[in-house]
């Protein structure tokens, strides 16, 4: 695998347009990083680079155990060489996703890298999630081997909870770029959108995060058995979903390759996992038994089964409202869809009682709690919510949003708690061990780092979610049209177009706009935002109105802050320059009939030199086109989207925390201890 992805990736360098894959997502203009990244941009390269880090991920979770679980091992890699034997089968007889077409005759040039892609969030964002995606097949195959063995004790799940931890990872480092290339770069201002690909990503992700919580409990106290095997079985099945919704072209999608043939097969594969997996489950369901019951709804287990049932529940919402549309239509013969308004109706409430239940976890203990520790750890944490509330109440405008003011009350309630619980355990270690408060939290951290690494996890999550609900529930969002010198006034700025500028590059035909922009008479910010129209390279020479044939691709111009960002979009009018560029092309055409091609039939021998030179002419013309329209400066106006919105930056830096955490806990044990011992 990966002598084929060298391969392909060397074909891509060079711009070896004789491979198919490479003369439809590359040209000889496209950037080298973007050159080198384009491979998984494709059909065929996606489904190269899925089964490749599938190969990687089976190797590692073998050496990995390659002194445990003998009766499962074998089993397990049975399962993985199983999927991986489907991938490369897709490849090479699925119809027209085999990486190594060649074409005949070999174009001389490509058509190019979508170029929405053309941003580095959107090129890391998809191998993230296929590592993600991917990870998920180690733990289900060890669950079905433990199955298949009859060994279903808390050893399989202690030997790829690891692999979980990794999937879970790259799926929100996945997301959280996927959010933000959409946030910079589509221009519409938001950062989520309950897209169907979108959502094919958090579904196997909300299932993974309850996994990862579930597991607890069956290494802890022997419960959930059932539970486990199924939650890992939901999470592979949606990992699958999510990779066949991308190449089925079932749900129209902006992040989905569109019709394809390999669809059926996608499904065969989910179905075949899922009712293989309930029929194992059903036949163990025996040994499946728990060795003990929860013993009060007051204690740790529960909490974790509460969480792991909202969890569910958010996924169940989002499965519904997803594949709406296809239920409608086979319901109806109408086919219906559900906007963002019914998502986030729906899936607030529930997220807003996981923030409240991610702070009570950690605080509760196994088995029970007593009435005197319940008050002892609820205390401070209570006060805090009440001081919180009050203060938003007093000083803020969240009481204009009910979900928000909740939101805010119950993070502050969750990131109390716990600051308390990492304080009360260091405080111990110090007493015990003697040192400073933060050299007893990191020896903590380090003795204990799947739980200190889920106390980071859920205050990065926290942070998010209050970015979210900030950004959501007080966002201002205003269309203005404006003239160059023209400025409007939106809550305490002023916008001013300064004025239009437009320029090009290899790819694309760049307007642009210069805006100043004042908060209270005080400078605040000057912006740039752009939009790019992409000219489809073909190879031949095309006049300078195609551009507007092409993609057309938005820079925001954005202004970042802990407290608000400023966002701003552009939509020029390009009627005047369209009208010059198509008189430039007719002149242009005029020139080439009667002067360029009776030279070239009569010496057909310079038939290529000429074409260079015509395509320079053209290349000069265009800029002369462009030097023409700047120099008049023409008062021609512009609209511009500009948004407020609150906190969008917690968002960035919730999922890094989150991520932190999550890195930490997956670590390898023992690592720091050995490093400080060396």
């Amino acid at each position: 695998m990966l002598i084929c992805v060298v391969v392909i990736e060397h074909a891509f360098m060079t711009d070896d347009f004789s491979f198919a894959v490479v003369a439809s997502h590359s040209s000889i203009d496209t950037p080298p990083f973007y050159k080198f990244t384009a491979m998984w941009s494709s059909q065929q390269g996606s489904l190269l680079l899925w089964a490749f880090i599938l190969s990687v991920v089976s190797t590692v979770s073998l050496a990995a155990t390659k002194h445990k679980l003998r009766d499962v091992v074998p089993w397990a890699t049975a399962v993985m060489m199983g999927v991986s034997i489907f991938f490369t089968g897709l490849m090479l007889l699925g119809g027209g996703v085999n990486p190594f077409e060649v074409l005949s005759p070999v174009p001389v040039d490509g058509t190019g890298l979508n170029p929405l892609l053309q941003h580095p969030s959107m090129i890391i964002h998809p191998p993230m999630l296929y590592i993600g995606y991917v990870s998920l097949t180690v733990p289900f195959a060890f669950a079905i081997g433990a199955l298949i063995a009859r060994r279903v004790d808390a050893a399989w799940v202690k030997s790829t909870r690891g692999f979980a931890l990794i999937a879970w990872t790259f799926l929100s480092i996945g997301i959280i770029l996927g959010a933000r290339w959409s946030y910079t770069e589509l221009g519409w201002g938001g950062y989520w959108a309950w897209d169907p690909v979108e959502n094919a990503s958090m579904m196997p992700w909300l299932i993974t995060t309850a996994y990862i919580h579930s597991i607890m409990v069956q290494e802890k106290r022997g419960m959930l058995k059932v539970w486990n095997v199924s939650l890992i079985v939901a999470s592979f099945s949606l990992a699958l979903l999510g990779t066949f919704l991308v190449r089925s072209g079932v749900l129209q999608s902006i992040h989905a390759f569109g019709d394809s043939t390999v669809g059926p097969y996608f499904l065969a594969l989910i179905g075949v996992v899922v009712i293989g997996s309930t029929w194992l489950i059903i036949s163990r369901l025996d040994i499946l038994k728990s060795e003990r019951r929860i013993d009060s709804l007051a204690s740790r287990e529960a909490v974790f089964l509460v969480n792991n049932l909202l969890l569910i529940a958010l996924c169940a919402i989002v499965f519904w409202g997803t594949f709406f549309p296809l239920i409608s239509e086979f319901l109806t013969g109408t086919e219906s869809t559900l906007a963002a308004p019914w998502f986030d109706r729906y899936t607030t409430p529930v997220a807003v009682i996981l923030v409240l239940f991610t702070g009570i976890g950690p605080m509760m203990s196994w088995r029970r709690i007593s009435w005197q520790g319940a008050k002892r750890v609820f205390t401070i944490p209570l006060i805090v919510a009440a001081i919180a509330f009050v203060l938003l109440i007093l000083f803020t405008d969240a009481a204009d949003s009910f979900w928000a003011l909740l939101m805010f009350t119950l993070a502050a309630f969750t990131v109390s708690a716990l600051i308390q619980e990492t304080l009360r355990a260091a405080k111990a270690r110090k007493k015990s061990a003697g040192g400073s408060i933060f050299a007893a939290i990191w020896s903590n951290a380090v003795r204990n780092r799947r739980r200190y690494g889920g106390y980071t996890v859920h205050l990065g999550l926290v942070v998010l979610l209050v970015g979210v609900a900030a950004s959501s529930s007080f966002e201002t969002k205003e269309d203005i049209k404006l003239k160059p010198g023209q400025s409007a006034e939106i809550q305490d700025y002023t916008v001013t177009y300064v004025k239009p500028t437009v320029s090009r590059n290899d790819q694309a035909l760049i307007f642009g706009a210069d805006l100043q922009v004042d908060r209270d008479g005080e400078p605040f910010a000057t912006l740039h935002p752009t939009r790019q129209y992409h000219q489809v390279t073909t190879g031949a020479t095309r006049g300078i109105a195609s551009y507007f044939d092409g993609e057309a691709t938005s820079e925001v111009g954005l202004k970042a802050g802990k407290r608000s960002d400023f966002w701003t979009s552009l939509e020029p009018d390009t009627e005047e320059f369209e009208r010059r560029a198509r008189m430039a092309d007719a002149l242009f055409g005029a020139y080439m009939r009667e002067k360029v091609l009776p030279v070239v039939q009569q010496n057909p021998e310079r038939a290529e030199e000429i074409s260079l030179a015509a395509s320079d002419l053209l290349s000069r013309t265009t800029d002369k086109v462009i030097e023409g329209y700047r120099e008049d400066d023409l008062a021609i106006p512009a609209t511009f989207r500009v948004i407020i919105s609150p906190m969008v930056t917690w968002i960035w830096i919730g999922a890094i925390i989150a991520i932190i955490g999550a890195l930490f806990a997956a670590w390898p044990s023992g690592i720091f201890r050995r490093r400080k011992s060396s």
